[in-house]
């Protein structure tokens, strides 16, 4: 439901904070019923509106979409941040940050369909959610370079094998940790296989 309103807040800040109730709405229907198990009266009732009053706040389902893709990205990239912080080397950076990765795609599966794979045929990231995107890509392509992997197509073989475990886990194993057991594993095969002399 839509929380009761402190006095104080701006007209945008009142905007803004209904528009993340509905975002966690949406979010909240996607891991119980599937990113598209569930429509606009779905969430109106979710959060205490009708359907047409969501319009206000997102122009349309794919706008929605778009902003839960986004925040799934600066949820992301937040956690590649927590990574720098520390004070590991190059290659355990990389081994630290596949093993997050993975840790971040399992947790939850309705995010993980919405970033890394395409279950929504008719949406497409905007520009400014893709942006978000390209800057966690750019952040391993740096952290691959820093540990010796030059091959220039590295970080499409590391985005496929590191995303097909976490699909793995959540299709096959979900609460479990058969291909989380082997991130390590694949992290060896995939240094050694990407580094060229």
């Amino acid at each position: 439901m839509k929380p009761a309103e402190p006095s104080n807040l701006t007209r945008d800040q009142r905007r803004e904070r209904t528009r993340q109730v509905i975002v966690d709405a949406a979010w909240q229907l996607s891991r119980e019923r599937g990113l598209t198990g569930w429509g606009l009266r779905d969430l109106g009732a979710q959060v205490g509106m009708r359907a047409p009053s969501l319009y206000v706040y997102f122009a349309s389902k794919n706008a929605l979409y778009d902003e839960m893709y986004a925040q799934g990205y600066r949820e992301l990239r937040a956690v590649y941040e927590s990574l720098r912080t520390g004070d590991l080397g190059a290659e355990a950076q990389v081994r630290t940050g596949a093993r997050m990765f993975f840790q971040f795609a399992v947790a939850d599966s309705a995010r993980l369909q919405l970033l890394f794979l395409r279950v929504i045929p008719s949406f497409v990231p905007s520009a400014t959610s893709y942006a978000l995107a390209s800057e966690v890509l750019a952040e391993l392509s740096q952290s691959l370079r820093a540990a010796g992997v030059i091959d220039p197509a590295a970080l499409d073989i590391w985005t496929a094998m590191l995303t097909g475990l976490a699909t793995q886990q959540v299709s096959n194993d979900p609460g479990g940790s058969r291909w989380a057991d082997v991130v390590d594993r694949t992290v060896d095969i995939l240094l050694a296989g990407t580094r060229l002399a």
